[in-house]
């Protein structure tokens, strides 16, 4: 085995090591596709700087599988998904190939972005469970298509948390989850979503701490739980959540 085989194969052990995970064959078979497509179409559209080694397993796959590691000991259970503010496709891609039972629906407002997802869900043959929508997140928040309908509705590297929080909980079902990834995480930042989520008839169920492998840092996670159905106003129109945040 070459070197950096043997590299990689290391790197990839502690990733599964710190999701108490692994990938099957067809799995890891879909990732590395998947890092070979973005590579391929990072050379004509900039999508993502993080494609090669590490930044690809660590900081994308690890990254938006671990927040999901009590849901990744039960692959066979059926969820849906919403990711919003997808991009390059992380973590909604990362979870459809982990989780082969759930529905994932990808949103973006780019359709630079949202044409390399439906190609990338074909390529990778999980267009079936898969559907990309470009779309404003605060637009889909108030189609009766989607609002009210996931189990999950996740946002990575979107805005910060109150904002998040309002384009998120009207995704939820009466049972569903918002998840939130954050770096740093401080108690006014918290006291400051709390707020926002008393407009929003929600809760922060938990948050949890992980230390990312290969030193790439903290990753905090607010789990956020509905108490009672979204009040109608919300989401607020296009740029209204970001321009007049909640919770101040």
């Amino acid at each position: 085995m070459s070197t950096d085989k043997k590299n990689r194969t290391a790197s990839h052990l502690m990733i599964w090591n710190e999701l108490k995970w692994a990938p099957s064959e067809k799995q890891l078979a879909q990732f590395i596709h998947l890092q070979e497509l973005l590579k391929e179409w990072n050379k004509k559209t900039n999508l993502t700087r993080l494609v090669d080694g590490d930044d690809f397993w660590t900081a994308q796959v690890c990254d938006s599988l671990l927040p999901l590691y009590e849901e990744l000991q039960y692959p066979e259970v059926s969820h849906k998904y919403i990711d919003i503010g997808s991009g390059c496709g992380f973590p909604g891609i990362a979870i459809a190939i982990a989780m082969p039972n759930s529905d994932i629906t990808l949103l973006d407002s780019s359709s630079k972005k949202t044409t390399f997802l439906k190609e990338v869900s074909k390529e990778l043959g999980l267009d079936s469970r898969i559907k990309v929508v470009t779309e404003r997140a605060e637009k889909a928040g108030r189609n009766p298509i989607f609002r009210s309908n996931f189990d999950y509705a996740i946002a990575r590297a979107v805005a910060s948390a109150n904002v998040v929080a309002e384009y998120l909980v009207p995704f939820l079902n009466s049972t569903g989850q918002a998840l939130i990834f954050k770096g740093s995480w401080s108690e006014t930042e918290k006291q400051i979503l709390k707020k926002a989520l008393a407009e929003l008839n929600a809760e922060i169920q938990r948050t949890h701490e992980f230390i990312l492998p290969n030193n790439r840092g903290i990753r905090n996670i607010i789990r956020i739980n509905s108490i009672n159905k979204c009040p109608h106003q919300y989401p607020r129109s296009i740029g209204k959540p970001k321009k007049q945040p909640l919770g101040y």
